[in-house]
């Protein structure tokens, strides 16, 4: 890896060396990587997660060695140069038509895709259900046995190269038409009500104790989140600005593949 790695860096600072076979190679290798699992742009150490930037420089460097090409499925055809994952049924994966994955994304045994897409560089972990018409933006990270429900918008993100990709923890429940981007985290077993967005700049208030506590692009584990707004004042006036309110935490004592959707309603949320 360390060879890899010194390869990259040099081809990232001098973009002649993408004309070399050992270049070429490399960045070829890396996302063969990716692809597989093998690899990760961000990965956890810890409590904390690490960014790999010299694997995100190999996924931009992929695309200038790439050539446009047409790809057809049945009647369907692309112009890309990407190609889509294949071999789903030797990967474990079940793939609802029309979704896609693109080569260099990693899907674990047991991912389920109902028509959605999964960008290259994204990691999805086992027992993960990506809904219909969600997207998993390139580089995100979501955990095992993770929820997307329908029109969920993950973000993706590869430059700069030392931003973080948006990192969806184990057991999380994200509901219906959510937005997390730019390079938010939510933590293990959060739950997000729908229609919750989640920012770098999105106010995340804790509003369970006597007094409020604020997070930005963090929800911290077990939390219940739900939209809301505050007002804040402009030359013009006083206006409402959205906001995510953390209104209680998962309950323990709720069994687990239940608990997604029994948290909100626990709190007479919709999801």
């Amino acid at each position: 890896m360390d060879h890899l790695r010194s390869i990259i860096e040099k081809a990232w600072d001098d973009r002649s060396q993408l004309n070399t076979d050992e270049t070429k190679n490399s960045v070829f290798q890396i996302v063969e990587l990716l692809d597989k699992g093998l690899l990760r742009v961000a990965e956890p150490v810890g409590s904390e997660w690490k960014v790999n930037e010299w694997i995100k420089k190999a996924v931009i460097l992929y695309f200038p060695l790439k050539q446009m090409e047409v790809m057809e499925a049945g009647p369907l055809e692309f112009h890309d140069k990407i190609p889509l994952k294949r071999n789903y049924k030797e990967l474990g994966v079940r793939v609802v038509p029309h979704a896609v994955a693109r080569y260099g994304s990693y899907l674990s045994p047991g991912v389920i895709l109902m028509p959605s897409y999964v960008n290259i560089g994204a990691w999805v972990g086992a027992g993960t259900m990506v809904d219909t018409w969600a997207t998993v933006g390139s580089c995100a990270q979501i955990g095992s046995n993770v929820h997307l429900s329908g029109g969920v918008g993950i973000g993706g993100v590869l430059e700069p190269v030392q931003a973080a990709p948006v990192i969806i923890e184990d057991n999380c429940f994200i509901g219906s038409r959510c937005i997390v981007v730019e390079g938010a985290r939510i933590c293990t077993e959060a739950v997000l009500g729908a229609n919750v967005v989640i920012t770098q700049s999105t106010r995340i208030i804790d509003v369970t104790g006597s007094q409020a506590v604020e997070y930005k692009g963090y929800v911290p584990p077990r939390s219940v989140v739900i939209p809301g707004s505050y007002t804040k004042k402009y030359p013009a006036g006083d206006y409402q600005v959205s906001c995510a309110l953390i209104i209680g935490q998962r309950k323990p004592s709720t069994d687990l593949k239940t608990s997604l959707n029994d948290a909100l309603r626990d709190y007479d949320i919709s999801f």
